[in-house]
């Protein structure tokens, strides 16, 4: 299984120039390539983000939270999201469960 660079750019767009909230990623069961599904613009929140997951299959993304310290500091975090629906297919399941983008994004975080 492998990352498309679309993947990478994508996110990397998120975590430094600010311009998506967050990125959707699936799996085509074809090429085994995790391809960009959505992205969502910077204006959009959380419940934009759990809207676009689909009822019956499985997605990874990554969700750019803002919030304010009590110190009252602008910070923010980047979530990695495992949505996996248990009633999918062998494939999509076995896939899914095993975190493929995981350690990639661990990697990507460093100086955030």
């Amino acid at each position: 299984m492998w990352v498309t660079e679309e993947c990478k750019s994508s996110f990397m767009e998120m975590k430094w120039k600010k311009v998506h909230r967050y990125i959707v990623f699936k799996i085509d069961e074809g090429s085994r390539l995790v391809t960009v599904d959505k992205v969502g613009g910077p204006g959009e929140s959380y419940d934009d983000l759990a809207a676009s997951l689909p009822k019956d299959d499985c997605r990874y993304a990554v969700f750019d939270f803002d919030f304010v310290t009590v110190d009252n500091c602008r910070k923010s975090k980047i979530f990695f999201i495992a949505w996996s629906v248990t009633h999918n297919s062998g494939f999509a399941f076995y896939f899914w469960d095993g975190f493929a983008l995981f350690p990639y994004f661990k990697q990507s975080s460093y100086g955030r």
